[in-house]
């Protein structure tokens, strides 16, 4: 009777739980800190539950608020217009906040990078047919 098979599932599932757990957790520190996201990360706890907690994934998928953006990324990989102007201008406050923090030119240019590759990207996206 070999249980390695069993084990490397039970592992495989806490694994995908954990990260699920994460998500969810930097997903309410979103929702608390108008800095951070909060969809981004009940994305990735939706996604890593879909693997490993169906119970979780139905549940998020059913939540009456951010049940929308995770179904509409999952069908179209959409992100609605509201939410594309909000992130940008999320990020250009950041930008403008980061220009007095005394750190190194380079770091401050690498966010800067980071911030237009991800507005981009955003902007890339379609919006969900129900927008």
């Amino acid at each position: 009777m070999c249980k390695i098979p069993n084990m490397i599932e039970h592992t495989k599932m806490l694994l995908w739980r954990g990260l699920a757990l994460i998500g969810m957790g930097l997903g309410l520190i979103g929702i608390l800190l108008p800095v951070m996201p909060t969809v981004p990360f009940l994305l990735l706890a939706a996604w890593a539950a879909s693997k490993g907690w169906p119970e979780l994934d139905a549940y998020l998928i059913a939540h009456p608020v951010y049940g929308q953006p995770i179904r509409d990324w999952r069908s179209h990989r959409a992100v609605p217009r509201k939410v594309k102007w909000l992130a940008s201008f999320m990020m250009s406050g950041s930008a403008t906040m980061l220009w007095f923090v005394p750190i190194p030119s380079a770091l401050r240019w690498g966010i800067y990078g980071t911030f237009l590759i991800v507005g981009a990207w955003l902007w890339l996206r379609p919006e969900p047919p129900s927008a």
